[in-house]
């Protein structure tokens, strides 16, 4: 449990945070302002400082200025409305670990960024007190929990490459988990204990892409009233996280290959030269080299970040990985909604087997949190779920049956949709398949349907 102080004038949006992060076991102490906040401060030792940027009184900024002066391994997190986003990545420039932007909608994420501030401390604290001792750290926590056969030569190859500082490429369909290795990867390496800093470069305009990887200065451009540094000087002596870099345009790739080749850069509208000492990871759901042929995208560059590609399987290639997946993310579903004992029955279990999941862990995410919505009782059942059929399916007496599928496929699909349908009652599945119960184990044991 930690103990954290949360700041905002907004009496709704303290206790919504509030609300969220005691689900986690906490101790949450709230301020108003500012000033409240000052106070708190001096009279109680806090592991994390949650504010918000701009709020009567003292600000976020000088309470991270006056923190950062008088308790530096507290955790700063800025709460930021649209508009001063700038504003909070220059803080982090200043000491403060992250920011989320108003209003917070998802409470997944206010956890999931805490958590990261709080380990990030736990792991310096681990370091400094090893140094005091002259003892060895404590390697970090591995965050690789896959088990499907198929993840077995992503996770040995994370582990190889991590100590290095090669350049890695994660390629897979969205939603396979790429920025989930490439945390893991930050996580295993030398550079752990500094930042991880990610973009999306399908997510911003190319003007704006290019001042947040770069920064700019004051003048740089209208509406350049103050000097912005870049998302490359944030994360320096960490990862750099390139997400979905194939949608860089021609313009951003040539500036990007410079950074890659030499480690330097500018600022946009900036003469001053910038090192760039940082671990470069990038993740793309498209065939590069296929983009390289169509000229779409710089053969050069591709090869300097493909210096140790890895690529990532579906989540239909790893059945394996899907039972502890979902249980996994259904805590966190069940901790957002309050229902801490809703859990998966088999029949949904075996629903969510039999379901293709071409949108991989996202679409799964997605279908637990619908269920677990819809759930009248302490089990979510497959009916809850309401998964669409795969395309190109037909339904028939014994499950669903897809096009292009071979003969185990088509079982295995017929078997967990009996299931499914019968909500997990093996004997009442076996007579709907026209099989003996015996049958039906044999074949529960050979496909994993338990």
């Amino acid at each position: 449990m930690a103990r954290l102080l949360v700041v905002d004038d907004e009496e709704g949006v303290r206790e919504f945070l509030a609300e969220a992060l005691q689900r986690d076991g906490h101790d949450v102490t709230q301020a108003a302002d500012g000033h409240e906040a000052q106070r708190l401060l001096r009279e109680r030792a806090f592991d994390l400082l949650l504010t918000d940027l701009r709020m009567p009184g003292p600000d976020g900024l000088e309470l991270l200025r006056e923190v950062r002066a008088s308790q530096p391994e507290l955790e700063v997190i800025l709460l930021t409305a649209h508009g001063t986003v700038g504003s909070a990545v220059e803080a982090m420039k200043l000491g403060a670990h992250d920011y989320l932007q108003k209003p917070v909608e998802s409470p997944l994420e206010l956890r999931l960024v805490v958590r990261r501030a709080l380990e990030r401390r736990a792991l310096s604290s681990g370091r400094e007190r090893a140094e005091r001792l002259g003892e060895p750290a404590a390697a970090p926590p591995p965050l690789l929990t896959w088990g499907a056969p198929a993840m077995v030569p992503v996770v040995e190859a994370l582990k190889k490459v991590a100590p290095t500082q090669a350049t890695v490429l994660l390629s897979g369909e969205s939603g396979s988990g790429k920025e989930v290795a490439a945390r893991a990867l930050h996580r295993l390496s030398p550079r752990a204990g500094g930042p991880f800093v990610a973009i999306n470069c399908a997510a911003l305009s190319d003007s704006l892409l290019e001042s947040e990887l770069f920064g700019h200065e004051k003048g740089a451009f209208t509406g350049a009233t103050a000097r912005r540094r870049g998302r490359l000087e944030l994360a320096e002596g960490g990862t750099f996280f390139l997400d979905e870099v194939a949608e860089l345009k021609p313009e951003l790739q040539a500036k990007l290959l410079r950074v890659l080749q030499d480690r330097r850069y500018e600022r946009v509208g900036g003469s001053q030269t910038l090192e760039a000492d940082l671990r470069w990871v990038a993740a793309t759901n498209k065939d590069l080299r296929a983009l390289c042929e169509a000229g779409a995208f710089r053969e050069d560059l591709y090869h300097r970040l493909a210096v140790f590609p890895i690529h990532l399987p579906p989540l239909r290639e790893r059945p394996e990985d899907l039972r502890p997946l979902a249980e996994t993310l259904l805590r966190r579903v069940v901790s957002d909604l309050g229902r801490p004992e809703l859990r998966l029955s088999e029949g949904a279990h075996a629903a969510l087997a039999a379901h293709p999941w071409r949108g991989n862990a996202r679409e799964l995410a997605n279908a637990l949190e619908r269920g677990a919505i819809l759930a009248a009782g302490p089990l979510l059942e497959a009916a809850d779920l309401n998964l669409e059929p795969p395309r190109g399916a037909g339904r028939a007496a014994s499950g669903t049956v897809a096009e292009g599928r071979t003969l185990e496929e088509l079982e295995r699909a017929a078997i967990a949709a009996a299931l499914a349908s019968t909500e997990g009652n093996r004997r009442e599945a076996a007579k709907r398949l026209g099989i003996g119960e015996r049958t039906l184990y044999d074949k529960l044991r050979r496909y994993d349907l338990r």
